[in-house]
């Protein structure tokens, strides 16, 4: 019979043992930390830089702009010398019926609870970008305004007035609030662009200002750079109808001084902002860095 291990063989052996149990307990730790934080903001192609999602090689500069000639974007999104720049795309949505409230509780009390018919039209993929919105001023339609001096982002501090010309030149219109909230909740009343749950950062550009997706920004995020959380039509996507910039739709009663908005925007820190039946009315001569549009068409 071979000789019994010594005291100071066992007791090292089971050092050896406990120490392993404890970097397994800290490894499962980790990773059930990692499974259960928020998702990535940025989407393949993009990198996060401060408050921004910015194409892979850029850089953020002084004035919260993503600067420099970007070597890769997000998907559906081009590689300009100035930065990443979504294309004017069209998406043509169906026809269909709107039906606003009772499928949602927190929009009772809140939004009348309605249902109309939408004859079937078309709608900007994008919001309208700095880029689109400087052509019609360099073709003398549409009245110059500051811009932050990124081509992809979209363009903000326009009145209705001004995001009406735009569209008009683009041959098209504002859309109306109807469409702007079918365009988003679909004939299934989604609560969100994508679907009933999951207003995550990696969706949806908001609380980039004061959080909770980010901290300190002092404008939109890129058009198109959240695609998960895209609306989604048999025709192709539409995004952004959720955060990034609040959008104007035509208003009921031209001639009143008063026009809805759409969406949410970058600057709100709560999801009920987002929500598809979501509305502010505000004057239409209001400039807002949060508040920009995307235009409607014949279908």
């Amino acid at each position: 019979m071979g000789a019994a291990p010594s005291a100071g063989r066992r007791l090292g052996w089971k050092a050896g043992l406990s120490a392993g149990a404890a970097l397994l307990i800290v490894g499962i730790a980790a990773l059930a930390r990692h499974r259960a934080g928020p998702p990535a903001r940025c989407a393949p192609g993009m990198v996060a830089l401060g408050p921004r999602c910015c194409g892979e090689g850029q850089r953020l500069d002084d004035a919260g702009r993503c600067a420099g000639a970007p070597s890769r974007c997000g998907a559906g999104l081009s590689a300009a010398p100035a930065g990443c720049v979504a294309p004017g795309a069209t998406v043509r949505i169906a026809a269909g019926t709107l039906r606003l409230g009772p499928s949602d509780w927190e929009a009772q009390g809140v939004v009348e609870a309605r249902e109309v018919f939408v004859p079937a039209f078309s709608l900007d993929a994008f919001e309208v970008t700095e880029q689109r919105y400087a052509a019609c001023v360099a073709a003398g339609a549409c009245a110059a305004l500051p811009l932050r001096g990124e081509p992809g982002v979209p363009v903000t501090g326009v009145t209705l007035e001004e995001s009406a010309r735009y569209c008009a030149f683009a041959g098209g219109s504002l859309p109306s609030r109807n469409q702007l909230a079918f365009a988003a909740a679909g004939p299934s009343s989604r609560r969100y662009p994508w679907g009933d749950t999951g207003a995550v950062c990696r969706r949806v550009a908001f609380g980039l200002r004061a959080g909770p997706c980010g901290w300190g920004a002092t404008g939109p995020e890129l058009a198109g750079s959240r695609p998960d959380g895209a609306a989604v039509h048999a025709d192709g996507r539409v995004f952004d109808l959720a955060g990034n910039v609040a959008e104007w739709a035509a208003p009921d009663r031209p001639g009143d001084g008063m026009s809805g908005t759409h969406g949410g925007s970058w600057t709100d820190e709560a999801a009920s902002a987002l929500r598809t039946w979501n509305r502010r009315l505000v004057p239409v001569s209001t400039r807002s860095p949060d508040l920009g549009f995307r235009c409607a068409y014949p279908p």
